[in-house]
């Protein structure tokens, strides 16, 4: 039978390589090396959620859409009701 863990380091192999990349690399840079590595993966990790969250909003059906905005449209009425003073808002991103 195949055992997939056969290629895989153990134990002495491992200071080994860690030996080897401390010896590229040199110990000073190492801490740089994982601060890096770590924040590049929190990007990753925070742009693949917002892909997600995007992609949830494009499945939404019409009707979902549509009882979304007649709730909009509730609230709205209710605070113009109550003489509160509704402020636009302006993305000034576009000319």
């Amino acid at each position: 039978m195949f055992n997939p863990l056969i290629g895989m380091p153990q134990g002495l192999e491992w200071l080994v390589i860690l030996a080897i990349v401390v010896l590229v690399f040199g110990a000073a840079k190492l801490p740089d090396l994982a601060r890096s590595s770590g924040q590049a993966l929190r990007i990753f990790k925070t742009e693949t959620k917002g892909l997600r969250d995007e992609d949830e909003d494009d499945t939404k059906t019409p009707e979902q859409r549509e009882i979304e905005a007649r709730e909009r449209a509730a609230d709205e009425a209710r605070s113009e009701a109550s003489g509160e003073v509704l402020r636009e808002r302006r993305d000034d991103t576009t000319a």
